[in-house]
């Protein structure tokens, strides 16, 4: 074994399904439902109504098995389902990273995007199958299905950076995304109530 190698991890190829939102060999799954997204949407009532309802899933992510450990790139398939909550759209958590670090977002499927957050600008990058999203260091993001279908991205990402996800609950995002008639708007952010 070479000298900059990291054991456990042996070289290995990783197959997905772009259709299905599935990796192999896989890691953890991760379902997060409308229970699980408490204060993320503006209109916390009319989420809370939804949980207690039929609790919808909201989103999946398809780890695959390379671990988050300084020197790996751990990758994993989201998949956010179509909905809105009183207009604003189905979205993930988002997270900062408190090691800064870099990250790619590929899409695969469906319409959504990257929404970015660096404590006072906010940057939006639309993602669509085939396009490459860049998150620079320092810049909290989180993604959002703006489609009537199934948005799903491949990420890849350096396993030492972490996913703080209080941060985004103290700071923000800085901007909602709503429907808009067939497509979206970005309006000025206001904290769940």
């Amino acid at each position: 074994m070479t000298a900059y190698a990291i054991p456990p991890i042996d070289p290995l190829r990783i197959s997905f399904s772009a259709a299905h939102g599935t990796m192999t060999p896989e890691g953890p799954l991760l379902t997060r439902r409308m229970s699980d997204v408490a204060g993320l949407f503006a209109d916390e009532d009319a989420r809370r109504r939804a949980a207690d309802g039929d609790d919808p899933v909201v989103y999946t992510v398809a780890a695959s098995p390379v671990p988050e450990a300084a020197g790996e790139l751990p990758q994993s398939l989201t998949t956010i389902l179509p909905g809105a909550v009183s207009g604003e759209f189905h979205m993930t958590k988002g997270h900062m990273h408190p090691d800064p670090q870099g990250e790619i977002y590929l899409g695969l499927s469906g319409r959504g995007g990257v929404l970015m957050y660096d404590g006072t600008r906010t940057e939006w990058i639309e993602m669509e199958p085939g396009m490459i999203g860049y998150i620079p260091p320092g810049w909290a993001h989180r993604s959002v299905n703006v489609g009537d279908e199934p948005y799903r991205f491949l990420a890849v990402y350096p396993g030492s950076a972490g996913h703080d996800y209080g941060w985004v609950v103290e700071h923000g995002m800085g901007r909602r995304v709503y429907r808009d008639g067939a497509s979206y708007t970005l309006a000025p952010f206001s904290a769940a109530g």
